[in-house]
């Protein structure tokens, strides 16, 4: 069998930065088994997985400089493509991933549950985010989504000594399980209509059907609850607080913005592809859906005292803004949700780094009377982590300004004041419950006895970078729009 025409140059390309992934993950799991038994040694696996990730951030930057003067590529005969929207969602998975592992060691080691194998877990589930991102085939965004969801089911329930965390894996395996059967049975009658699984071939079957087609309205409504399940909206929220609390604090940074991104641009995928034709059915549900995840996320995080559940209320609130942007459905609304998910990965990773810091030794610094009074013992924490509220309220000059601004403007254009009304209502009622943060940091007094916080130089590296991008991105936002813009361009017919 000629094998050149089974795989070519052009698919091994298409894929070269998840195979770099795939490659050092299970290199970093045979060097922790074989050469670093010792725990204390295991710290030197970081420095695989940086290698990794350098790699893979080569074969993105190949692919984007290749795409400035080029069509997007398709790879294994249309199963996976190389375009902007891919390479956009992958160079956040990247940065996510190398400041979630630089600032894992130290609290590993404080938790006592320093494994080599939670970095190649890490690096696996980018691995399955790569093809989320740049997937075009049913069968390979499948595969895709359970490479990174088998990995985050591992790792939220990575502290095995934590009754918190045991518990918050359980729920997570169970019902992420759950939505992956709606999700498969959406997928089987996708195929049953088209007889393919590629994207473009249901996108056509589907185009030749009524919108209100009982066939379509089955397949939309059973893919819409996996996917809307993977991004936390309501009513499909329920495990996300506890993931979020249970999980270890990095780990919980990781899946708030990684796997959201991940399932963001998997959810993008379905309904601006085989799902565009049938907007006339889904564009209702998914507004309102948009409004009870914003009404259920923020309202629920009014009353929250631990730091992890109040921002798991608020990660489902932004998924909530998210959504708006789809339902206005205009190149200004889906350049939103790009800039939101670019915005929100920096923002929230900064907020749960600073968490991270607060994980002492006996004192697990995740309630708001453990950052009482961080302004006097800590000035700097507390003034990132207010800069980082602020973002995550939509306050400029912060980066957080711009991705609501777009999606506002979207729905505004679009004619759907009523929801930029509602959404506009819900950023005082976020305001609110971000200043309960900022009360207990600036007003209230903490113990003065309380030991200092675990400061790393991988710690303060990470939220130099994070601070720093939520600022610039504020203040001179026009790169990073460019960058959206160009990877909607040709993503979009």
């Amino acid at each position: 069998m000629d094998l050149t025409n089974v795989f070519t140059s052009n698919d091994q390309w298409s894929i070269t930065p998840a195979i770099m992934l795939a490659l050092f993950g299970c290199a970093v799991l045979l060097f922790d088994f074989l050469l670093f038994p010792d725990p204390r040694q295991r710290k030197y696996l970081l420095g695989f997985v940086i290698i990794g990730e350098i790699f893979t951030g080569i074969g993105l930057f190949q692919q984007q400089v290749w795409l400035a003067g080029n069509a997007p590529l398709s790879g294994f005969h249309g199963s996976v493509i190389v375009d902007g929207f891919g390479v956009f969602f992958n160079w956040l998975f990247l940065v996510a991933a190398v400041i979630v592992s630089i600032v894992s060691y130290k609290y590993l080691e404080i938790a006592g549950e320093h494994h080599g194998e939670y970095y190649g877990l890490i690096l696996f589930a980018q691995c399955g985010m790569y093809f989320l991102a740049t997937g075009t085939d049913l069968i390979t965004l499948f595969i895709g989504l359970e490479l990174m969801a088998l990995s985050f089911y591992v790792m939220v329930g990575f502290l095995r000594s934590d009754r918190r965390s045991n518990e918050a894996a359980m729920k997570y395996l169970l019902l992420g399980a759950f939505s992956s059967g709606f999700l498969v049975y959406g997928f089987s009658v996708m195929y049953g209509l088209a007889r393919s699984t590629r994207l473009t071939d249901i996108a056509d079957a589907i185009a030749q059907r009524p919108a209100w087609d009982p066939m379509v309205f089955l397949a939309l409504s059973t893919t819409a609850v996996g996917l809307l399940f993977k991004i936390s909206a309501a009513p499909f929220h329920m495990w996300a607080p506890d993931a979020y609390e249970g999980a270890p604090t990095t780990i919980t940074a990781y899946l708030s913005v990684a796997s959201k991104a991940a399932s963001i641009a998997f959810l993008l995928r379905i309904f601006l592809g085989p799902l565009s034709s049938a907007r006339a059915t889904w564009e209702p549900l998914i507004a309102v859906i948009a409004i009870l995840t914003l009404t259920l996320g923020n309202l629920a995080a009014i009353n929250q005292t631990n730091m992890k559940r109040l921002l798991a209320y608020s990660s489902i609130s932004h998924a909530g803004y998210m959504l708006l942007g789809l339902v206005a459905g205009n190149d200004t609304g889906i350049k939103g949700i790009l800039v939101y998910v670019m915005v929100y990965t920096f923002m929230n990773l900064g907020a749960f780094l600073v968490i991270v810091a607060l994980r002492r030794a006996n004192i697990i610094g995740e309630e708001l009377d453990d950052i009482s009074g961080l302004v006097h013992k800590s000035p700097g924490y507390a003034f990132l982590m207010l800069i980082f509220l602020l973002s995550l309220a939509g306050i400029p000059p912060t980066a957080g300004f711009f991705g609501k601004y777009y999606i506002f403007l979207a729905l505004i254009q679009t004619g759907h004041y009523t929801l930029a009304v509602v959404a506009t209502l819900y950023v005082a009622v976020a305001i609110y419950y971000y200043f309960k943060i900022v009360k207990s940091m600036f007003v209230q007094q903490g113990e003065e006895k309380t030991p200092a916080l675990a400061t790393t130089p991988t710690l303060k590296i990470a939220l130099a970078a994070t601070v720093a991008l939520t600022l610039i991105i504020g203040i001179y936002p026009q790169p990073f729009l460019d960058f959206a813009q160009n990877s909607v361009k040709q993503f979009l017919p």
